[in-house]
């Protein structure tokens, strides 16, 4: 059987589309992890494809270059690639320059109607620490043109299933930031049309794109990942003379959409943030209230995620009028079908972002004056999981414990250490807060 699939390589580079998708089809069975002959795929690779000058095979050479092939062979060619991306093996040949710039220029078009696939396979490659290096710093090249939806067309996007607008743009192209792109693309793969769809198929845009909350959970477990989403940038990535917002503030809004991955890797990257503990007023502030983040003195609205941190931990139950009043307006009053968030991993987040919190003197008094308390006694009145029980308590105890005789203006958070978590759950070690 072996020997019939590595016969099969050949024709992937055939000049058939129809026999490079019947190739494809049959070697796409053998992709996933555990499968009987994945070996096939990293056959020849150069020091297992670990060293920075590692060699890719010709399998993977083809399956990269098929990502830019018609629908259904660049299909079957990014669900490969997605599955094999999960071995550190291929973390080399599949970060290189080159196919990285590619994948980001993709998801960067709103007209790639692959995007979403492609965005899984950003989420496996930003695993690596060196690929998030890479994405943190990559740059793409964009053409300005008013008339396309996105006011600019990304040429290094050009393939089968992103094809270029007719007429083709005319202006110069210029290199910029890729991660501002990819934050403002994450925002429109949520919204619907016109009618309130979110049908990819009557939507300006082809993809979700909910594992790039992934992607940016992986990059903030770098102090250059927090740094990115914790520093003012232009609210319009394109008119950077305009008004700044903190790139985290476009992203606190998903912590309940419908989606798991999205709302889960958007949890996982508010709570990587919070580890930077001069960033916790920002963080908290109301965005009337304009604020920068130590050591840095730009200024912009607070990032007000204290809303979005509580809502998924908060039910149906009513309290007492005189707990309402304590609540942020969007917890005030919520309808008799409120739910709490089902993912039992995703509510653990969030009550470790608020423990994390109460590492400042000043990110404790604020949660206690906006309801914290009110809401997490009664989410552990209603909590089945010990682990998650066992960290309200702690969090109650910091809330309600007695504070030490200093002015929590004399605190000074910007000498705390920082610490990181990924998308998966830390140990309790990684995330213990000492008292101050």
């Amino acid at each position: 059987m072996e020997a019939q699939l590595q016969e099969l390589i050949p024709f992937l580079r055939d000049r058939n589309p129809q026999v490079r998708h019947l190739a494809l089809s049959n070697l796409l069975p053998q992709t996933p992890n555990g499968a009987p002959h994945r070996n096939i795929f990293f056959s020849g690779l150069q020091a297992g494809g670990l060293q920075p000058k590692s060699k890719e095979n010709d399998i993977i050479r083809d399956l990269k270059l098929l990502c830019r092939d018609q629908l259904s062979v660049a299909h079957d060619a990014f669900r490969a690639l997605v599955n094999l991306s999960d071995s550190p093996a291929l973390a080399s040949t599949l970060s290189e320059p080159a196919f990285l710039t590619f994948i980001v220029s993709y998801i960067i078009n709103p007209q790639s109607v692959l995007a979403d696939l492609a965005s899984m396979l950003l989420s496996n490659l930003s695993a690596s620490s060196a690929v998030c290096a890479t994405v943190l710093s990559l740059t793409i090249d964009i053409i300005s043109e008013p008339t396309l939806p996105n006011a600019f067309y990304v040429p290094q996007s050009r393939c089968a299933t992103s094809v270029a607008p007719d007429p083709y743009p005319a202006g110069d192209a210029r290199a910029v930031l890729a991660l501002p792109l990819l934050v403002d693309a994450f925002v429109q793969g949520a919204q619907v049309d016109e009618r309130g769809n979110d049908d990819t198929s009557t939507r300006i845009r082809k993809g979700n794109l909910h594992f790039l909350a992934s992607v940016f959970a992986n990059l903030t477990t770098s102090s250059a990942g927090r740094n990115f989403f914790l520093t003012p940038q232009a609210s319009k990535t394109l008119e950077p003379e305009g008004e700044v917002e903190y790139p985290l503030a476009k992203l606190v809004a998903f912590t309940e959409h419908k989606d798991i991955i999205r709302r889960g890797g958007v949890t996982s990257t508010i709570k990587n943030c919070v580890f930077h503990a001069p960033a916790h007023k920002a963080v908290l502030s109301p965005d009337s209230v304009r604020v920068s983040v130590p050591p840095s003195t730009s200024v912009a609205a607070g990032i007000d995620a204290l809303p979005y941190i509580l809502l998924p931990l908060a039910g149906p139950e009513e309290m007492d009028l005189e707990d309402q009043e304590k609540l942020p307006d969007a917890l005030q009053f919520l309808p008799p079908t409120k739910v709490r968030e089902p993912d039992q991993a995703v509510r653990l987040l969030h009550v470790e972002t608020l423990l994390l919190l109460c590492h400042t003197r000043w990110g404790r008094d604020h949660l206690r004056e906006h309801g914290v308390y009110e809401i997490i006694r009664v989410a552990h009145e209603n909590e089945s999981v010990d682990k998650i029980s066992e960290h309200i308590e702690r969090l109650v105890m910091i809330l309600k414990g007695d504070e030490p005789d200093i002015d929590p203006s004399e605190e000074h958070p910007s000498g705390t250490a920082e610490t990181s978590v990924g998308v998966e759950y830390a140990s309790d070690d990684d995330s213990r807060i000492e008292e101050v």
